[in-house]
């Protein structure tokens, strides 16, 4: 169970990229279990963590009946043969001339469900983390020179090995139970900060969209307020508007006609009451001059509202008929805007005596 549980929190970091599984950090032993008769009533069976996974071998269990490669012990080259009749069989072959990849796929090719790899003479116990890229989804170990020459011994002499391969425990210059337990709990601190962090930042998003939800809100109720205040005629034909074709509604780019409503805003513009109305609940500026009517009629804004309001700077593109665009007119505030000369140009007085007699 620990082991298992040891096994879990180690991939569990290695996909959460806390840690990289790599041969130069970390590498698993292996569980070498052996067992054979000496005499039809005496069995032996030995195990130990003696073995070690290769860099790109599975970490999943494996067992059969040890088989030598014929010939050549280091199982070279594409002629070499395993003969066995016993399924499942495991190969057990000896480091040297030629690469692991070379000696795992030849055995795996003639059916091996592992392969073991015993390290050269005069080596005694030591193993190393082989590499193998080129021949994968076999489990592929190594043990001592020590294990290996006792085991290919008792084959040639014609006895009948049994491995079971599984895996130990992982290894490297930090690895040890308590790390592991370490960075598990690193880990989920730091998983758990980041749901933290995204909720927040997710209901202030949230917050800051129902803010500026209500404060639309509220401006088109003033909009609306506003715009009942406003001054609204009929033309007539002899009225300025309809007597010429230069006059024309800013919104539609439609001349004025006898018998249409229209409605006057604070700074004398006209436009069609039709035209207008919509512009104003989501403008609530002036078309032409970007008269402010809530300011022009007393209605304060909190400052949530105007952060509503601001937005990208507008321009009118003048242009000739078939022809491209030859400037641009910004319909903002310029640098040197003259305020008094603004204010005296919004001023209506009509609309205060208006205003102050509806007081």
């Amino acid at each position: 169970m620990a082991k298992k549980t040891q096994r879990s929190l180690l991939l569990l970091l290695c996909l959460s990229g806390l840690i990289h599984c790599s041969a130069a950090m970390v590498f698993w032993t292996a569980v070498v279990d052996i067992n054979y008769f000496i005499s039809p009533n005496k069995t032996v069976d030995k195990a130990c963590e003696c073995g070690v996974f290769g860099r790109n071998s599975p970490l999943t269990q494996a067992a059969g009946v040890v088989v030598l490669p014929q010939g050549d012990p280091k199982g070279c080259g594409q002629d070499i043969v395993y003969n066995t009749s016993a399924l499942p069989w495991i190969a057990l072959i000896k480091r040297g001339n030629c690469t692991f990849s070379e000696k795992i796929n030849a055995a795996r090719w003639q059916g091996a469900s592992a392969v073991v790899v015993y390290n050269v003479d005069g080596s005694g116990n030591i193993t190393i983390n082989m590499a193998h890229t080129e021949a994968l989804e076999i489990v592929s170990i190594m043990i001592g020179n020590s294990l290996g020459t006792e085991i290919a011994s008792l084959v040639r002499n014609g006895t009948q090995v049994r491995m079971i391969i599984d895996a130990g425990n992982p290894h490297g210059p930090w690895m040890d139970t308590y790390w592991l337990y370490f960075m598990s709990i690193a880990f989920f601190i730091v998983t758990a900060a980041s749901v933290a962090y995204f909720l927040f930042i997710s209901a202030n998003r949230l917050y800051n969209m129902r803010m500026h939800q209500r404060a639309e809100k509220r401006l088109k109720s003033e909009a609306k307020k506003a715009i009942g205040r406003l001054r609204v005629r009929t033309l007539k034909r002899d009225d300025e508007e309809t007597a010429s074709d230069a006059h024309m509604c800013a919104v539609c780019i439609e001349s004025y006609k006898a018998g249409e409503v229209v409605t006057v805003l604070t700074c004398e513009h006209i436009f069609h009451q039709a035209c207008i109305e919509p512009w104003l609940l989501e403008k609530r500026t002036c078309p032409m001059c970007k008269c402010d009517i809530l300011k022009s009629l007393g209605v304060e804004m909190e400052d949530e509202e105007r952060v509503v309001q601001s937005a990208p700077q507008e321009v009118a593109v003048v242009t000739v008929a078939g022809g491209e665009a030859m400037y641009e007119v910004p319909l903002t505030r310029p640098l040197n805007f003259d305020h008094e000369r603004q204010e005296n140009h919004y001023d209506n007085r009509a609309f205060e005596e208006e205003a102050a007699r509806g007081q």
